[in-house]
């Protein structure tokens, strides 16, 4: 699972071998002993070695994924936003890193939203279809002028 996922991380990237290589040496700057290489790196993903708990560490890290993900013991695309936003985790947006106000804030109009969502879904009793509710905000974004 390691080296599928791997490969299909650097090839989502469009990177070639030598260029994660490099990549991770610029960013974790080795020593020379340790250097990443791209036959290393192959070697990897075609399952012929396996890398120590720091490349796998560098790799996640590099990529933003979890070493659990790498591992295969978890899905990269299942997040759980209410236990994201009030756990202790540093989340950021426009690479801005959001206080715990904010965190807090934010996770209210979500939830929030959700809430009202469900309850402008009503039932069609004779169709059973759901029916939707339009409904709009003016957020004066005109400079607070009525048109």
């Amino acid at each position: 699972m390691f080296s599928e996922r791997l490969r299909a991380l650097r090839r989502g990237q469009d990177l070639t071998l030598a260029q994660l290589a490099t990549a991770l040496n610029q960013l974790f700057k080795p020593d020379k002993e340790h250097e990443n290489t791209a036959a290393q790196i192959g070697n990897w993903e075609r399952g012929i070695r396996v890398p120590s708990y720091m490349e796998v560490r560098k790799l996640a890290e590099f990529f933003d994924v979890t070493m659990d993900y790498l591992a295969g013991k978890s899905e990269r695309d299942e997040y759980d936003l209410d236990r994201l936003f009030l756990s202790g985790k540093e989340l950021t947006f426009g690479q801005k890193t959001l206080s715990s106000d904010d965190r807090y804030a934010i996770y209210q109009l979500m939830n929030g939203y959700l809430h009202g969502r469900s309850r402008r879904i009503d039932t069609n009793d004779e169709e059973d279809t759901p029916i939707t509710h339009q409904e709009s905000l003016e957020l004066g974004l005109d400079g607070g002028k009525q048109k």
